[in-house]
């Protein structure tokens, strides 16, 4: 409820710029609605890809192919015109999600995930830097960066409890189980960490999470 409001603050804001360009004569005020507007679009392209993206993990298809990734690239130069870090580093993780879930495009997706980090950082959004941090550890693995990864899958893990978001965390557990698994061969250290994630996911009843982790056991 609060985003609607929001939004529709700004497009209140917007009627008042136009009225004050048509009738007050101010030439200020069409360039500062189009900021606006922009703001808008930036947030509902990033919206839009999102959920895309969520439809494709539920059915392992595009509903319409590239036409998540064209959301977030329509996103990424709109909040940096903006000056809004916070929001690019946001859009450019999704789109280094697009490459690398979805087109399997590592070379790409990585330096998306890498600025992502940074301006996240820099913004002081820690769930997002969670989120970059993580898809860096699994571009880092199977290139046997195994030291990085381990880190990135921790650092994660520890962002998303410090933010108390336990179906996160248990998300960011379930993969640093995985990679303490298949490639340290730490196979004590990750069944606990896969039953403490079981144990946060049932918690805050997590059911995708608890689905995550039960396809996760069939694999060690």
């Amino acid at each position: 409820m609060g985003d609607l409001i929001s939004d529709r603050e700004r497009l209140r804001h917007v009627e008042q710029l136009y009225e004050a360009a048509t009738f007050g004569g101010d030439r200020t005020a069409p360039a500062r609605a189009e900021r606006v507007l922009d703001g808008l679009a930036a947030d509902l392209a990033l919206a839009r890809g999102k959920t895309l993206h969520a439809r494709y993990l539920t059915d392992r298809k595009e509903v319409v192919e590239g036409q998540e990734g064209e959301l977030f690239q329509q996103a990424v130069p709109l909040y940096r015109a903006l000056g809004d870090i916070r929001g690019e580093g946001e859009a450019l993780f999704w789109l280094g999600a697009w490459h690398q879930v979805v087109q399997e495009a590592y070379g790409k997706a990585v330096p998306c995930f890498q600025r992502s980090y940074d301006l996240a950082e820099s913004a002081g959004d820690r769930l997002t830097q969670s989120y970059a941090t993580r898809h860096l550890g699994f571009a880092a693995e199977p290139s046997g960066h195994l030291d990085e990864a381990r880190a990135r899958f921790e650092q994660s893990v520890q962002l998303r409890e410090d933010l108390g978001l336990p179906a996160a965390a248990a998300a960011a557990q379930l993969a640093l189980a995985e990679f303490l698994w298949h490639s340290c061969g730490d196979h004590d250290s990750a069944q606990r960490l896969l039953d403490q994630a079981h144990t946060t996911a049932t918690q805050c009843a997590a059911a995708g999470v608890l689905q995550w982790i039960a396809d996760a056991r069939t694999r060690m």
